[in-house]
C-alpha cells in the first residue's frame, strides 16, 4: 500500500538501501497469494531479486530468516543476510545505511547483530532492548554505539517505559538484523534444531515456479512457528546492539501511520481527495473517491476500493473485532479485494451483480493470459489503450483502441499484449456462473495448468 508516498512500503525498505554499496539483489519473503504483488512491486522499481520465496503457511521470523540463510549461503558460503521487515518508516536512510555498515563490522565477527532505535517517547507498543556492556569508545566519533545485548524485555505499561526512557539504558527492538548466514544456522541449530530440520527438508524439497521458489508445503509445515527473539537471541552470547538515532516508525497501525505523516494546521495526516471541515488530530485516507468530513476530532477515516472504515483513533485497534464479525458472515472483502495480481498483469473488479461482472483488465507488454474457455459466461471485450492480439476459436486478429469482441460461451480464446505499453481493456461478462474458478485452461505461458 502507498501509505505515506508514491511508493509502497515494499520498495521503500528497497529503495533507501540504494546507497548501501555491495549489496546483492534482495531475497523476499511472502506469503504465497502475495507473489503477484510482490513481484509486480520489484518490477515498478526496476529490481530483480535474488529469489522470492513463496511460505505455503504462516511459520514466524525464525524459520523465514533460516530459509533465506539456507538460500542465501547455497549461492555464496560467505553470505552475509541484512533482515528487514517491510513496514518500517525511517526517514534517516543515510543514518540507516552508516548503522548497517557499523553491524556489518561486528556480523563479519560471529555475531548476531540487531539494530536498536534511540527511543524518543515513553512508547508502549514496541519492545526493548536492554544495553549491556559497550563495544565501542566513548568518545564522540560519530559512527553509532554498539553494545552487547543484556536482555530482550517485553512491551511495557506506561510507567515502565518512562523509566526506560528516563535510564538511557533500552532501546526499542526494531526487528532488523544482520548476521553471516553460516552463523546465524549455527546458533539456530544449536537452540532450535527442529527449526533448522525443517527448513532444510522445505527448501530440498521446494520447487521453481516462473520467478518463484515455492517452499515444500508438508516440510514447512510441520517446522515450529517462533520468533527469531525467542528461537535465537534471547539466548545467545553472540547478541550485540547497533543504535539507530534516526526517527522510526513501526508502521503497524492507523495510529503508527498518523503520528509518521506529514501534519496540516489541524494536525490532521490526510492522503487523496478529502474535504474537511471543522476536523482536527485525525487520520484521513482517501483511495479512489472524494472523502468528505464534519466535525470530527481523533478519529480515522479510510476509504478503499471495497470499503470504509471509521473509528476513534483511540479505538481502531478493535479493526480485528470487525473483520472477525465480516469473516463470520462470510463477506468476500476478507479473503478478496478489488484487485487482484495475475503473473500477466491485474483485473479490477468494478461491477458485480447476480448475472453480469464488468472488469478493467490490464495486460503487461508482451504477456498474455492462458489459451482458455469458460462453460458457463460469454465475454465482450473493449480496448481502451494499447493494442489486443486476440485469439477467438480458429481466429486470431489485431484490436485497437476503441474496437471491441465478443467471446461466445465454450469458445476457446486467448488475450495477448504484443505491444510496448500495457494493454488496458473492459470485460464484461454475462451468464449463470461467474466466478473465476470457471476456466478450463489448454495451454499457458506461466505454468499455472487450471490454478489461478
Amino acid at each position: 500500500m502507498r501509505l505515506l508516498d508514491d511508493h509502497t512500503l515494499l520498495q521503500s525498505t528497497l529503495l533507501r538501501l540504494a546507497s548501501l554499496e555491495g549489496a546483492r539483489p534482495p531475497i523476499v519473503m511472502c506469503n504465497e497469494e502475495h507473489r503477484f504483488i510482490v513481484a509486480e512491486q520489484l518490477r515498478e522499481i526496476d529490481i530483480q531479486p535474488q529469489a522470492i520465496v513463496l511460505e505455503p503457511v504462516g511459520r514466524n521470523t525464525a524459520p523465514a530468516l533460516a530459509v533465506a540463510a539456507l538460500i542465501a549461503q547455497d549461492d555464496a558460503p560467505d553470505a552475509m543476510l541484512l533482515a528487514l521487515p517491510a513496514d518500517h518508516h525511517i526517514q534517516d536512510a543515510q543514518g540507516l545505511i552508516q548503522a548497517i555498515v557499523q553491524g556489518d563490522r561486528f556480523a563479519r565477527r560471529n555475531k548476531l547483530v540487531t539494530f536498536g532505535i534511540v527511543p524518543q517517547t515513553p512508547e508502549t507498543g514496541y519492545g526493548y532492548v536492554h544495553k549491556g556492556t559497550p563495544l565501542t569508545p566513548a568518545d564522540d566519533t560519530g559512527e553509532p554505539a554498539v553494545w552487547q545485548i543484556d536482555q530482550f524485555v517485553e512491551k511495557p505499561d506506561l510507567e515502565l517505559a518512562k523509566a526506560y526512557l528516563a535510564s538511557g539504558d533500552y532501546c526499542w527492538n526494531s526487528g532488523m538484523f544482520i548476521f553471516q548466514a553460516a552463523s546465524m544456522l549455527a546458533e539456530l541449530e544449536r537452540q532450535s534444531p527442529k527449526i533448522v530440520d525443517a527448513c532444510k527438508a522445505a527448501v530440498a524439497k521446494g520447487t521453481s515456479d516462473l520467478d518463484f521458489f515455492r517452499l515444500d508445503k508438508t516440510a514447512f509445515a510441520a517446522c515450529p512457528s517462533d520468533s527469531i527473539d525467542y528461537a535465537v537471541m534471547e539466548n545467545t552470547a553472540a547478541g550485540v546492539m547497533v543504535a539507530l538515532d534516526s526517527p522510526w516508525n513501526d508502521l503497524g497501525s492507523w495510529e503508527a501511520l498518523w503520528q509518521a505523516g506529514a501534519k496540516d494546521d489541524h494536525q490532521n495526516v490526510v492522503h487523496g481527495d478529502a474535504c474537511l471541515q471543522d476536523v482536527k488530530n485525525s487520520f484521513v485516507h482517501a483511495s479512489g473517491r472524494l472523502v468528505t468530513a464534519v466535525g470530527l476530532n481523533n478519529h480515522v477515516v479510510v476509504e478503499t476500493k471495497d470499503a470504509v472504515l471509521v473509528a476513534p483513533r483511540d479505538q481502531v485497534q478493535q479493526v480485528k473485532a470487525l473483520v472477525d464479525q465480516l469473516k463470520s458472515q462470510n463477506r468476500p472483502e476478507t479473503v478478496t479485494h478489488k484487485n487482484v495480481y495475475r503473473p500477466w498483469g491485474s483485473y479490477e473488479d468494478m461491477d458485480l451483480s447476480e448475472r453480469f461482472a464488468v472488469k478493467r483488465i490490464t495486460v503487461k507488454p508482451k504477456a498474455k493470459i492462458s489459451l482458455q474457455k469458460h462453460l458457463h459466461r460469454a465475454e465482450h471485450w473493449v480496448v481502451v489503450k494499447g493494442t489486443a492480439l486476440v485469439t477467438k476459436g480458429d481466429e486470431q486478429f489485431i484490436l485497437k483502441e476503441d474496437q471491441s469482441t465478443y467471446i461466445p460461451l465454450g469458445v476457446v480464446h486467448r488475450l495477448e499484449n504484443p505491444g510496448k505499453i500495457p494493454l488496458e481493456m473492459i470485460e464484461v461478462q454475462s451468464g449463470s456462473y461467474l466466478a473465476e474458478d470457471d476456466i478450463e485452461r489448454f495451454d499457458d505461458a506461466y505454468g499455472r495448468h487450471n490454478r489461478q
